[in-house]
């Protein structure tokens, strides 16, 4: 899929969209936003048991142990419609030696995908990186081969599918089989979803 392609589907985001920084107070909107992502694209990598058990509470351990007392190399960034969580972004700085910086998480809520907050935030990250490592702004991100919507989406904003293997253990104890999507300068990565916007 071609950036031409989807120009036309992608908006702006909404005027009411804050972008800032997560706090300790998101936890729970983060928690409940990653669950219900999970269970709407990740069905069929993890095992139903997992989906239909409880894990809102288990990605509330994790959402609290990032953001009650952040890591110096790590981002959390949440898109905020009149005080209510709508997607959020996680970016792990220098994850790899070779790919760099690692896009843990992206997650925009279901009712409001195609809106461009999914891209706001992607350049929101990119834009962070710049600054924090302006002479390496390397990025990369894992994504479920089953996920092609995303794939799609990343692949409009320059992603390059570097590499296809057997990723795991997941929080359910499965593996599955996922791309490594890299952006080489996360700069450009920036300009480009800017151009898109």
């Amino acid at each position: 899929m071609t950036v031409a392609e989807n120009e036309t589907e992608w908006s702006a985001p909404p005027p009411e969209i804050v972008v800032r920084q997560a706090t300790a107070q998101d936890v729970a909107a983060i928690a409940a936003l990653h669950a219900d992502s999970w269970r709407r694209h990740y069905r069929g990598a993890f095992s139903d048991a997992y989906l239909d058990g409880d894990i809102v509470r288990d990605r509330q351990v994790v959402w609290t142990e990032r953001l009650t007392a952040p890591a110096a190399d790590q981002l959390t960034v949440v898109a905020d419609r009149s005080g209510d969580v709508v997607g959020f972004v996680h970016l792990i700085l220098d994850a790899d030696p070779e790919w760099g910086a690692l896009l843990d998480n992206l997650h925009v809520s279901h009712r409001l995908q195609r809106a461009g907050i999914g891209r706001h935030l992607l350049s929101e990250a990119a834009r962070h990186l710049t600054l924090s490592r302006p002479a390496d702004s390397r990025l990369y991100l894992w994504v479920l081969t089953q996920n092609t919507a995303a794939l799609a989406f990343y692949a409009a904003c320059g992603g390059t599918t570097v590499e296809t293997t057997l990723n795991g253990p997941f929080p359910d104890g499965g593996w599955a089989h996922c791309h490594r999507v890299a952006w080489p300068d996360a700069a450009a990565l920036a300009a480009r979803v800017a151009r898109i916007a």
